[in-house]
């Protein structure tokens, strides 16, 4: 990946998409980890945090290095991204956290913003998609839209894509996916306010 030019984007624009992040035979290892077992994702923080299938319907499961080398290596990958993004951004990043999604037919996640600004510890989110052989027709689109909640563009989950952008700047949602839809959502985090997880998205 090349590192200066994602670091441009995100600060010029405020976000970055990479393809071929991972081969494809590196996302078929990153599949192979996928969990038998999924939880229902919800919205909401702490105390606030519920179940509300018009908003969400999603399922995931938390990401941690035991789940396979291949996952610890896209740990790995992400700590890299963090110290980069500190040193030519500096944003503070303190650390990351992420969770497999699993989006199954009809699965969708209304509009949403990861962070407001002041009001949260997540200050990047990432993106990665496993879907090696996904096809338009599919389905599934991440569509995000800028500051003043105005269409900006729709990208589409094809296997090995990162999408990285400012969790407080870009409103976004899942378009219904029409067959499984499988990614990596990730944010990280400044060392602050919220430490608690919390279910967003993608």
């Amino acid at each position: 990946m090349d590192y200066q030019a994602v670091m441009d984007a995100i600060y010029t624009r405020g976000w970055a998409i990479v393809d071929d992040f991972l081969t494809a035979a590196e996302v078929d290892a990153l599949r192979g980890c996928l969990p038998g077992e999924w939880q229902p994702a919800g919205i909401g923080r702490d105390t606030l945090h519920q179940d509300n299938r018009d908003i969400r319907r999603d399922q995931i499961h938390w990401l941690e290095p035991d789940l396979g080398a291949p996952v610890a290596d896209y740990l790995a990958r992400m700590e890299a991204l963090r110290l980069v993004a500190n040193r030519m951004l500096m944003l503070g990043l303190f650390d990351y956290e992420a969770h497999f999604a699993r989006y199954r037919s009809g699965d969708f996640y209304a509009t949403h913003r990861d962070a407001f600004a002041g009001r949260s510890n997540r200050r990047l989110t990432t993106v990665f998609y496993l879907n090696n052989d996904w096809r338009p027709e599919a389905g599934g689109m991440l569509r995000i839209y800028d500051d003043k909640d105005q269409f900006l563009m729709d990208v589409s989950p094809r296997g090995g894509r990162l999408v990285i952008f400012l969790s407080e700047e870009f409103p976004h949602e899942v378009l219904p996916a029409n067959r499984e839809r499988h990614s990596i959502a990730g944010w990280f985090r400044v060392n602050g306010y919220g430490m608690g997880r919390v279910d967003p998205p993608r």
